[in-house]
């Protein structure tokens, strides 16, 4: 799949993608968190680019959301869905649910939807997910002690491109090499040519090292997992939390051993170091602390040799005497001479303290004692040649040991970044899975029938199939869910809605919208049953705050009637259209837009309170539904909310003369009742 087909991605944005490991399986994955990993791309953006990916997919080229008061519902939809989630990720992932054409694009999502509404969104998984986040990338490590060495041009640009942690050196001989040997730890050489080499240092050849990034510098996968410890951790809670509720997040387990996972991730600090070895832990501090303990044992010398001379009685002959004040009080000869197996003990036990302060091991210590001893003095003096020899061979092993521990830890995490990817994507997937859950629990939702528009198979002879729900609640509704009053309402063809104010057409035309925008997007409706006609388009047009001037109104117009040309497989809702004009012409434009809806077979829900006058102006039998009111008791209005097919439905008014004449009779309210 070429990138750029995917709607919405255009050269700049397909060159941000192709930085991925996988561009095209990533992008079609739907994986948000894997898209947005892209320089420049963030998840909202990454939530389009995984829609556009799915629109190509399915050949789904239509824009079933034809009008502002459509995309405002979609929204609604969306917003519930997404307060049920946990995390940002799911928030996002949700955004790639959208009202579809294409047959199979909803199958697919209702598959999903239908295996997510049996998920058990427990607390306790819940609480798990507040701390699960997608995987980041770590900034590049810069590794100072090693080196790859080459003599080839091009080896030498792959390299730097590849491997941006390490300093990458020109050689030309082993001459080169051998300089680098002394300056770097450990030096990789790429080229073939260099096979056989001898030379002094921790030098070796391997023209594969490009190929194998884990052994050449296992400092980046270190970073890697260190990056992400708490998000990797966080997502094991996840995958244990919901097996102990007994909704485990895959059916064969984590597709890692949580335990191995753990045990690695212990063995690493949180700057990608090694951590816990007892070993690596001595050669650090001997090397950090080697200066600090060269100068106390010094004092310990000091104050050993202080305290033989104050126990001592010392006999200086004149010649000696004059030999100390001429040499300005050097004491050398005369600590060799009265003193020397006291100064002999005293840098012995100097020894001793370096040896244990920093635990040397044997072949250590060995060069620990040449720090101190030479010509006696006071102070006792030490060889800095011989503590830079010491830290030189500490330093070594440091690093050595270092480099062993990271290469066996990248050795036996590097099979792990995978499953540890599909170990966090699963974790924020279910989160996904749970708010769908959680958004047919709180509205007692059911998954549509999505049912292939009437006429598709047949020559197009039978009516629109329509939509018909049952039980309908709207959680749209500024009332709390379970006090919402269930409504049962189908529509095949144009239909007129009639009602009294208030008794709930808006709030039906409402529910009808959202029902068919959920069943589209392939979720769960708030319905007891529902089927649905799968619609082309949506056209929802919310009721118009006063009449328009003549401009406004001639683009009504226009847009009514590139609506009836070829309105096959289209919903149509209105509400009052007639507040647009005068109510006589507006009676007839509502009819001529009825009549051309009905030649096209589309489905339509006029709202309109000149039911009569529009029913009289058609050129054919207009259906008419009603909201009926079962009158008004203390004053206020009680309806059937369900809308009653081919009624029309009386108005406030009538009901309000009709109490006015039922409570105080006359013929004055008489006659007003009769011209209802």
């Amino acid at each position: 799949m070429e990138l750029e087909a995917i709607p919405g991605v255009g050269a700049k944005t397909a060159a941000s993608l192709r930085e991925l490991d996988d561009p095209v399986a990533t992008v079609e994955s739907g994986d948000v968190a894997a898209i947005a990993r892209a320089p420049g791309v963030n998840e909202a953006r990454a939530a389009r680019i995984a829609r556009g990916a799915i629109r190509r997919r399915h050949g789904d080229d239509g824009r079933v959301l034809a009008t502002d008061r459509a995309r405002e519902l979609y929204r609604e939809a969306i917003d519930l869905l997404r307060e049920r989630t946990v995390t940002d990720y799911a928030a996002k992932r949700l955004e790639t649910f959208y009202p579809s054409a294409s047959a199979s694009r909803i199958a697919e999502a209702q598959s999903f939807a239908a295996a997510a509404a049996d998920r058990d969104p427990d607390p306790a998984v819940r609480e798990a997910l507040a701390d699960c986040a997608p995987l980041s990338d770590p900034p590049t490590v810069r590794v100072r002690d090693r080196c790859l060495a080459t003599a080839d041009a091009e080896t030498l640009a792959r390299a730097e491109a590849e491997v941006p942690e390490l300093s990458v050196e020109t050689v030309e001989d082993a001459r080169d090499v051998s300089e680098l040997g002394r300056s770097y730890a450990s030096v990789i050489v790429l080229d073939e040519s260099f096979a056989g080499l001898d030379v002094e240092g921790d030098v070796s050849v391997r023209p594969d090292a490009l190929e194998a990034p884990a052994e050449t510098v296992p400092e980046r996968l270190l970073a890697f997992f260190a990056e992400n410890r708490d998000r990797l951790e966080a997502a094991a809670a996840v995958h244990e939390a919901a097996a102990a509720a007994g909704d485990p997040v895959s059916g064969g387990g984590p597709p890692v051993a949580l335990d191995r996972l753990r045990d690695a991730l212990s063995r690493l600090d949180d700057d990608g170091t090694i951590a816990g070895d007892a070993e690596l832990d001595r050669l650090t501090a001997a090397v950090d602390d080697l200066d600090a303990a060269v100068s106390t044992a010094a004092s310990v010398a000091d104050d050993r040799l202080r305290e033989a001379i104050r126990e001592r009685d010392v006999t200086i002959e004149g010649t000696d005497f004059l030999s100390l004040v001429e040499q300005g009080a050097r004491v050398d000869s005369l600590l060799d001479r009265e003193l020397a197996d006291e100064y002999d003990a005293a840098v012995d036990a100097a020894r001793e303290h370096l040896a244990d302060a920093l635990r040397l091991e044997p072949e250590e210590a060995e060069l620990a004692e040449r720090v101190f001893g030479g010509d006696p003095s006071f102070p006792v003096d030490h060889d800095e040649s011989a503590v830079s020899r010491l830290r030189t061979e500490l330093s070594a092993a440091r690093d050595r040991r270092a480099a062993k521990l990271k290469a066996d830890l990248a050795s036996d995490l590097g099979d792990l970044r995978q499953p540890v990817k599909e170990l966090v994507r699963d974790a924020l997937e279910l989160d996904v899975e749970l708010a769908v859950a959680r958004f047919a629990r709180d509205f007692d939702c059911t998954l549509p029938e999505v049912v292939e528009p009437a006429g598709d198979d047949d020559g197009g002879e039978a009516p629109p199939a329509g939509f018909r729900i049952e039980g309908g609640r709207s959680p749209l509704l500024d009332v709390d869910f379970p006090d919402v009053e269930p409504v049962d309402y189908g529509v095949s063809g144009a239909t007129l809605l009639s009602g009294v104010n208030s008794g709930g057409k808006t709030s039906t035309l409402d529910l009808v919208a959202l029902v068919v925008v959920l069943a589209q997007m392939g979720m769960p409706v708030p319905a007891e049953s529902a089927t649905v006609e799968r619609f082309e388009e949506i056209h929802y047009y919310a009721k118009s705050q006063g009449t328009l001037d003549a401009g406004a109104f001639e683009a009504t117009l226009r847009d009514f009637g590139d609506l009836v040309d070829g309105a096959d497989g289209r919903l149509v809702l209105v509400d009052e259209l007639e507040s647009i004009t005068e109510p006589g012409a507006s009676a007839k434009i509502i009819a001529g837009i009825l009549e051309a809806l009905d030649d096209q077979d589309a489905t339509a829900v006029f709202v309109s309170h000149l039911a009569r006058e529009i029913r009289a102006a058609a050129d054919f039998e207009v259906a008419v539904d009603g909201i009926e009111a079962a009158g008004l008791v203390d004053g206020e209005l009680r309806v059937n909310r369900s809308p009653k097919k081919g009624h029309l439905a009386r108005s406030t008014p009538e009901l309000i003369v009709e109490k006015l004449a039922d409570d105080r009779g006359g013929e004055f309210y008489g006659d007003l009742l009769e011209k209802f």
